[in-house]
Parts: C-alpha cells; structure tokens; sequence
C-alpha cells in the first residue's frame, strides 16, 4: 500500500498563524502537525509516501523531513498550487500510486489509540473497494457523516448535513483500492470547483463496495483545523505525554519499533536532534531497546 499525506491549502481559519507558516507545519504541543498523520501512515505498515503541499511550503517540507532515508521510509514530493479538493490528491499522485492500493490521510488529522497499528496492518493488508474510519460525535453537522448498515456496509453519506441521519463522522483518513484514480478522475468538481472526496467515497458506496470502521471509545480523533481544536490538540497530547511518560507520533520511536532503523539508528538520531525532552526521550527509547526493554 502507499500512503499519501494532503498537506496544501491555505489554512484560512488559522489566520493569521498560517501567513508566517503552514498549517501543517504549526505546532501541536511539542512536534510539527504533520507527524501526527505521517505517524499514522507507519503504523499501517506503509513506508512509500508522498506529500503534498503548496510550491511555497516545499521547501520546508523538505527541510523538515529530506527523503525519509534516515526513517526507513521513502518519502516523495508533489504540489497542488490550489486547493481544488481533497480528491485531487488521487489525480496528483497518480504516478505515486501506481498499482497499489493507497491510504490517503489529511495532514491536520490526529488519530492515537491503543492497537490502533494492529488495526491499520490488518485492515492495509487486503483492501477491496474503499475502507473509511467512523467517529462518534456531538457536532454531526459539522463533518461529513456516514450511515451504514448492521455489516458496516456504507448506504448513506453526506457531507455536513443540515440534518444529520446519524452521529457518526467520516474521519480524515481513508483507505481505497486502485480503481480511486479512475473514479477520482469522473468525478464532477463542485460549485467550487472542488473534486469531493465524499463524492469519491459514494461512488464506492453505489458498487457496494464502500464500508466504515469504527473507531471506538478508545479511542481519539482530532481535527486541529481551528485555533481551539489546535489548542485542544495540544492539551491532549500534553495531557498523555506527561501522565504516562511517552511520546504521541515520536517518528524516531515507530520507525525503531516497525523494524525501519536500528536502536542505534535511534540513539543516533536522537542525539543529532539537540537539547529538548523530545530527543531526550528519543535517546532514552532506543537505549531501553538497546538494554532489551520494550513498553508495556
């Protein structure tokens, strides 16, 4: 499978924040946004990633993260000069894609939950049709919402709906075999020009072959599109970080753990990466792993 992180668009409800920097590369408490997403990608399993972002911001792209090499992953870049929708993705890394299957992820999502990277793998490992990720919510007409049947199967999907026909959102993370180039490239751009991933999805639903999994209490999804949502973001990941002594989507940390680098790849890297509690931690980690600890 290859893994395509959306990172473009303008971050309009961010401004002014987002004039200096982008969006995706703002700060959740104490990492990038876009580590959040890239680390969901690894725990899937997925290693061949392409990003896309503005021409402007490419370069601190590409600054921030290189290649991947020294992650394991090989990670490519393309850009999308407007924001045409989130669908245009599939068209954009048409090449990328290939013949695979594909995991697309927004690069303002946040997903963390235990045995989330169980769930990715086995769900990545043989995709037909389109796999969508389902969150309960209070706020269902302020997301895209999915109704489906006894069996998950998708029936019914709308994106902010007036009145909304069930409280189940439609997450920022989406799973779909290859024919998503060819259904992304019929689709009708709307009245603002935008190619719809709802109307990617729906497509699928009309096959049959579209189904929802839900991602339980147990689990967290946050979408940090927002100057609250962004400030709740972080708290959230203070919260975990300082109560129980780990770090949320450490990249260093998966990629050690997924078998991509070495403990002493690790260390290294953790040692390269300055004086903060996050490379402290980084080295602390793959030290442990060195000495044959593994967390609980």
């Amino acid at each position: 499978m290859k893994g395509i992180v959306l990172a473009g668009g303008t971050g309009s409800r961010l401004h002014p924040v987002t004039i200096g920097i982008c969006k995706q590369l703002a700060p959740v408490y104490n990492k990038p946004m876009i580590y959040y997403p890239l680390s969901t990608l690894m725990l899937a399993g997925i290693t061949d990633i392409l990003i896309i972002c503005t021409p402007a911001d490419r370069p601190a792209f590409t600054r921030l993260l290189g290649d991947g090499s020294r992650l394991g992953l090989t990670l490519t870049y393309a850009e999308q000069p407007q924001p045409n929708g989130l669908a245009e993705a599939f068209l954009i890394g048409a090449s990328h894609i290939g013949d695979d299957t594909v995991a697309l992820v927004l690069g303002d999502n946040i997903f963390h939950g235990h045995g989330f990277s169980g769930l990715l793998q086995s769900l990545a490992a043989d995709v037909k049709g389109a796999v969508l990720f389902g969150y309960e919510v209070a706020d269902p007409h302020r997301h895209g919402i999915g109704e489906t049947d006894a069996g998950g199967r998708l029936v019914s999907i709308e994106e902010k709906p007036e009145h909304p026909r069930s409280n189940r959102a439609i997450t920022g993370l989406y799973f779909y075999d290859n024919d998503v180039v060819e259904i992304a490239g019929r689709v009708t751009p709307s009245a603002r020009g935008e190619l719809e991933i709802t109307d990617v999805s729906r497509a699928y639903m009309e096959r049959g072959q579209a189904r929802v999994v839900d991602l339980g209490r147990g689990f967290a999804w946050l979408d940090t599109g927002t100057h609250a949502s962004l400030l709740d973001a972080g708290q959230y990941v203070r919260t975990l970080e300082e109560r129980q002594g780990i770090q949320i989507a450490c990249l260093e940390e998966i990629a050690m753990r997924m078998g991509l680098i070495t403990p002493e790849q690790c260390y290294r890297l953790g040692a390269g990466a300055g004086h903060s509690t996050y490379s402290q931690y980084v080295m602390d980690t793959a030290r442990a792993a060195m000495a044959g600890h593994r967390p609980e």
